[in-house]
């Protein structure tokens, strides 16, 4: 299948055992920046602690007050972007800031000695700290501009150490070799950082097309059982419909051909709506079902008490629709035989165990004994109903009152 095979394609791509995750994100994407922050912070600090070292054994011969400058204005940038490697916040501005602070240190780094001091002849602090701006434009910039940093920086390097030599012969050397490594040491960083990330964007697409295609599948296969059921269902209903509606020579057999008829079309009806509103199992609350039962009521024009008891919980969206139907068709069992008497609907929650609703009325009763075979307005749509989800639905009646008993409980 197609699905097996984009799956496939994505485990292919991951570089180390996993899991694979429920819902697509760029989890893989993400994981690579961190762990990218995370090896440029321990080899920053490195790099930053012998520059440090460096900056301090030079101030023992003696140091003008602008480099004093420069090395608290590099080292605040760069303690800030080791920081933000560190907790996983703000790594791009703050690597950033310390990629440009640190290219233009260096680039002024010749105007800022005394005029009377003698030119080191020793690499000073921040020809250390080469690289490190590199993989800071690696952590902050696009690809395009990470090459150009990776290119530039120690370009500026070799001109600001010949500059510091005066450009005499001695130096030439010693700086061509210096150039060249750092040259291809950031090229190679930055290349890295990219295939890295470029295997991450792969796993994380592979992923979501995985995920789309198993949701698509999913979908497309809820979809056609939905249909075949309701095909079999409205198969059922309406051919019923229509045997009632030839056979039917008296009124009582025409009354209830019609009955048959306008369940048929509202269990049609239903299955326009969202879900087809006969059963997607995504938890309802107790607070739901007591709007519904309102509603209901509103569409009667009964006027009756609705009391929610016990704790609120979840129960599935099949068994909370089963209970809504059971109780509309007692409501409307109340309304037309008791015209509503003394109605009275009590919804009690048992936590995320189960649910109660109960509909009570003050009318004369009736008796179950005595009601045709033919009459499934009790039989099917409440009695049957609960059973088909695994609930119960328990009718008592007499001549002060009947009280119909509902409920859905966790196994």
């Amino acid at each position: 299948m197609q699905a097996d095979t984009v799956l496939k394609d994505a485990w292919s791509r991951i570089p180390s055992l996993g899991t694979a995750e429920t819902a697509f994100e760029r989890f893989t994407g993400k994981r690579m920046e961190r762990i990218l922050a995370t090896v440029v912070a321990i080899g920053s600090a490195m790099l930053g602690t012998q520059a440090m070292f460096a900056a301090i054994g030079s101030m023992s011969t003696g140091t003008s007050a602008v480099r004093v400058v420069l090395l608290i204005v590099v080292y605040v940038s760069l303690i800030a972007m080791l920081v933000a490697c560190v907790i996983g916040r703000g790594v791009r501005s703050a690597s950033g800031t310390f990629a440009v602070v640190y290219l233009v240190a260096l680039a002024i780094w010749p105007l800022t000695v005394d005029a009377g001091h003698e030119r080191a002849v020793n690499q000073p602090w921040i020809f250390f700290l080469v690289n490190v701006g590199v993989v800071a434009a690696m952590l902050a910039f696009p690809v395009r501009i990470q090459m150009v940093w990776a290119v530039g920086v120690p370009l500026v390097y070799g001109y600001v150490r010949l500059v510091e030599g005066e450009f005499a012969g001695s130096f030439w050397t010693l700086t061509a070799f210096d150039v060249s490594f750092t040259l291809i040491l950031g090229i190679v960083i930055v290349s890295l950082g990219w295939m890295f990330r470029s295997v991450a964007a792969g796993v994380d697409d592979a992923r979501g097309r995985a995920v789309a295609s198993y949701a698509g599948a999913a979908a497309a296969a809820a979809a056609e059982e939905e249909r075949v059921a309701m095909a079999a269902l409205m198969h059922d209903s309406v051919l019923a419909a229509l045997i009632a509606a030839e056979r039917a020579d008296t009124d009582r057999a025409r009354d209830l051909a019609v009955a048959m008829a306008r369940e048929a079309l509202t269990r049609l009806a239903n299955t326009e709506a969202a879900v087809a509103q006969e059963g997607s199992d995504e938890p309802v609350g107790t607070a739901q079902i007591v709007i519904e039962l309102r509603r209901a009521l509103s569409e009667r024009g009964a006027d009756a008490i609705v009391e929610e008891r016990g704790g609120s919980g979840l129960i599935p969206g099949r068994a909370a629709r089963a209970l809504v139907l059971a109780a509309r068709q007692a409501v409307g069992n109340a309304v037309t035989h008791a015209h509503g008497r003394g109605l009275h609907l009590i919804v009690e929650g048992h936590g995320d165990d189960g649910l109660t609703v109960t509909v009570m009325d003050t009318g004369g009763g009736f008796d179950m004994d005595a009601i045709g075979e033919d009459r499934l307005g009790i039989r099917a749509s409440i009695i049957a109903r609960m059973a088909g989800v695994a609930g119960t639905a328990t009718i008592d009646s007499d001549g002060e009152g009947t009280t119909v008993v509902l409920g859905w409980m966790r196994e």
